[in-house]
């Protein structure tokens, strides 16, 4: 094996028992920075064979080292075929070549749990029932809110993901990530609470709006709209990296969660908003 003779074996060649236990003890005597430099460079299923014989705390140390030197998708690599995360965005047998069942048993805990989460947007709703009875007005731009904010969040979650598969992006990197998406978010959420401005002034003059002015009513829910869409989008870029924080697959998390998230949140931002600009509730 590598760490022996110096020459790569061929990927798809199994290794006995012998050969991976002198592998492995002729591995261990090196120091740990020469054994990180070799992890980098040997073939995957060689290392994966060396560290399926080690100590879980060792091979931890090896993984979180070369998280450390800048080789995460390497890292992750080893962590998925060693069983320390489960991974829907790299299955071991591949997506078409993974079961049916084994797809429904990676997704079926996250879409329940949160799907019963979403009763809490229900309740929101009917907590501020006399709100919308008074001014129906707002009941035509809840889905907007929803909308803008689960789709900016999307946006941001999903360059985020692929800038952590190709290793673009690193988990250490996680502030300078915020920082960017924080000032994306502030520029789409100005350019669509203007939009919808626009769009209340010019179509809903003829639309009741309960005896308020409309356009003090335009400006509630652009304010809600605004923060709403800043803090999904700053989310939908936090979200995976927090989740490959904690060993998650990001591919499978991050939408369900921020798509619960943002549905919750933006009824409650909505409602207390415009409750403190029109003064109902």
């Amino acid at each position: 094996m590598t760490v022996l003779t110096n020459n790569y074996i061929n990927d798809s060649q199994l290794f006995s028992f012998e050969e991976i236990g002198a592998a492995r003890n002729a591995f261990l005597q090196y120091e740990l920075s020469k054994q990180i430099q070799l992890l980098t460079v040997m073939p995957i299923e060689e290392a994966v064979a060396i560290m399926s014989q080690c100590s879980v705390s060792l091979v931890q140390e090896w993984i979180n080292e070369l998280e450390l030197t800048g080789h995460d998708k390497r890292a992750r690599h080893f962590a998925h075929q060693l069983g320390f995360i489960h991974s829907e965005a790299e299955p071991t047998r591949g997506y078409l070549q993974t079961s049916v069942m084994e797809h429904v048993k990676q997704r079926i805990g996250w879409i329940i749990s949160l799907a019963l989460l979403g009763i809490v947007s229900g309740l929101i709703i009917s907590h501020y029932e006399d709100t919308l009875s008074q001014l129906v007005l707002l009941a035509i731009y809840m889905p907007v809110i929803a909308a803008a904010g689960g789709n900016t969040g999307s946006q941001a979650a999903t360059l985020v993901v692929r800038a952590l598969a190709t290793g673009e992006v690193k988990k250490r990197q996680w502030l300078q990530v915020l920082w960017k998406e924080s000032r994306v978010a502030v520029c789409l959420a100005f350019a669509i609470s203007v939009v919808i401005v626009a769009r209340i002034m010019l179509f809903s003059a003829e639309t009741s709006t309960g005896g308020f002015e409309l356009e003090l009513i335009a400006l509630a829910i652009a304010v809600a709209l605004f923060i709403q869409v800043t803090i999904s989008t700053t989310l939908g870029g936090g979200l995976p990296i927090l989740a490959r924080a904690f060993k998650l697959d990001p591919a499978v998390l991050v939408s369900p969660v921020l798509a619960s998230v943002v549905d919750i949140s933006g009824m409650w931002i909505y409602f207390s908003v415009v409750n403190y600009f029109l003064n109902i509730g």
